[in-house]
């Protein structure tokens, strides 16, 4: 397993500014980036694994915290749901490339009033959790993650995976779809593609 990496807390184009800027102006766009609130989801890393099997697994961790939008939301009894999804390709010079694995996970974050607590579900698992934080750290990353099968995978192919990361939408009730049109802080996602070395046994990708 791969050990983690940090993404950037600034854009490039600050970077940029940054360099080309008098002394003075640089120390102030530096101070201004970094008492600016982090928005959307970060990706602190994202690792690839080949098991014993021949099969592939994936672990990955993120950093975000719920807007104020969302907490409200859930404190009158919606649910909210996060959503990775991740799709494995085989490179083909001669036709278009083709997708050999696809696997999804989902978790549904809830507030039970009677008990004040907040759960947690995925794959038929229910965790509860005293504390907001607790729960959405619980939300933040997930290893040994199997995404393809030995059978989905050729030694001496090029494989990559296109991965991804959002609070989903598609999963509120209907009344709020139709109107919801994503204001701010509904619309934390991330993707990444990235290529796979198949022939190490620990993989490391780096977006």
């Amino acid at each position: 397993m791969s050990t983690p990496y940090a993404l950037p807390t600034l854009p490039q184009r600050l970077f940029a500014a940054l360099r080309r800027a008098p002394l003075w102006l640089a120390l102030l766009l530096g101070l201004w980036a970094g008492m600016a609130p982090a928005q959307g989801i970060q990706l602190l890393h994202l690792d690839s694994e080949r098991a014993e099997d021949g099969g592939l697994n994936l672990g990955f961790s993120t950093r975000f915290e719920l807007p104020r939008t969302v907490e409200d939301a859930l404190s009158k009894g919606v649910p909210i749901y996060f959503t990775a999804e991740v799709s494995v390709y085989r490179s083909r010079w001669y036709w278009r490339d083709a997708r050999v694995a696809r696997a999804s996970r989902s978790w549904r974050l809830s507030w039970q009033p009677l008990t004040r607590q907040y759960r947690v579900s995925t794959g038929g698992l229910h965790q509860s959790y005293e504390s907001l934080p607790e729960a959405v750290a619980s939300l933040r990353g997930l290893s040994g993650w199997r995404i393809a099968e030995a059978r989905d995978l050729e030694d001496d192919g090029r494989y990559y995976l296109e991965f991804s990361y959002r609070l989903d939408s598609s999963q509120l009730p209907k009344p709020m779809q139709i109107g919801l049109g994503l204001p701010h802080g509904w619309n934390l996602a991330i993707e990444r593609s990235l290529t796979l070395n198949l022939e190490a046994a620990a993989v490391k990708t780096t977006p």
